[in-house]
């Protein structure tokens, strides 16, 4: 069973890809356009996903955020997404 909610899955199905694609994790500005929400909802997602243990950040550092999810677990997170897409 997944740690994380549907709304986060798609948070960290963002920064999977984004860091895949470009090799640096994601900056605020492209949180808020990819889900179309306030700063203070894109920084509070950040701080949740922080506190659960899904990402690490380092402090004053953008585009620090790095993933914190083991092999099986990114299998299931890519999985979902894969699922999302049919």
């Amino acid at each position: 069973m997944a740690r994380y909610t549907q709304r986060q899955a798609a948070y960290l199905t963002f920064i999977y890809f984004y860091t895949a694609i470009h090799g640096r994790s994601p900056a605020e500005h492209e949180f808020l356009e990819r889900f179309r929400v306030s700063g203070p909802a894109v920084h509070q997602m950040i701080v949740t996903l922080t506190r659960n243990g899904l990402i690490t950040r380092e402090p004053y550092v953008p585009r620090s955020i790095k993933l914190n999810l083991d092999r099986d677990e990114l299998r299931e997170l890519l999985g979902l997404f894969a699922l999302e897409q049919e």
